[in-house]
């Protein structure tokens, strides 16, 4: 991952609306969810929500698919893997001892 990539992805994480939005996606799965049930789930308005997804977007951390009138917005786990391998690549100089024994969601 690109550290432009990164930094976009932790920008756009360093909020705690779209932090909790986004941490409600990945416990759906790829099914995601559409907006309004978003919104009634993370306690927020349709247009603060609309405003939160498009940053989420716009770094690549979810995506957005139609599903007839729809609009269905999931995880994206390649960006999310690939921002966690980068926050961990080198981490304790190679020895994965200090790493979380939980994997990332695939």
């Amino acid at each position: 991952m690109e550290k432009e990539n990164v930094v976009a992805a932790l920008s756009a994480l360093a909020q705690n609306s779209r932090l909790d939005v986004f941490r409600y996606l990945v416990t759906l799965g790829p099914g995601g969810a559409p907006a309004g049930d978003i919104a009634a789930a993370c306690g927020l308005a349709p247009t603060t929500l609309s405003f939160h997804l498009k940053e989420m977007k716009f770094a690549g951390l979810i995506t957005g698919r139609r599903e007839g009138r729809s609009l269905i917005y999931s995880a994206n786990y390649d960006v999310m893997n690939g921002l966690i391998g980068y926050l961990t690549e080198n981490c304790c100089a190679g020895d994965s001892s200090c790493l979380p024994t939980r994997n990332a969601c695939t």
